[in-house]
């Protein structure tokens, strides 16, 4: 857990997306899905990141899936 007063960057997103086995990332209504296989691709990291260049929020990682940002249906996928 990381408390909220730390702001997570483009190094600390490129660690949870090498780790993660499928990256959701939600801005508004859209939802993106990744699947790193393992690699901190750049436009994985880059669509975590938002406009300040810091990690979204909420960012959540559940098994080996990562969700950054917030949708209520992708979080229904996950949380049924």
């Amino acid at each position: 857990m990381v408390p909220a007063s730390r702001k997570l960057a483009r190094a600390d997103a490129g660690k949870l997306a090498k780790a993660a086995r499928r990256v959701i990332v939600a801005k508004g209504k859209k939802v993106s899905e990744f699947e790193p296989g393992g690699k901190a691709q750049k436009a994985v990291v880059d669509a975590m990141l938002g406009p300040t260049g810091n990690l979204r929020a909420p960012c959540l990682v559940v098994g080996k899936t990562v969700l950054v940002g917030f949708n209520q249906e992708a979080y229904e996928g996950i949380f049924p």
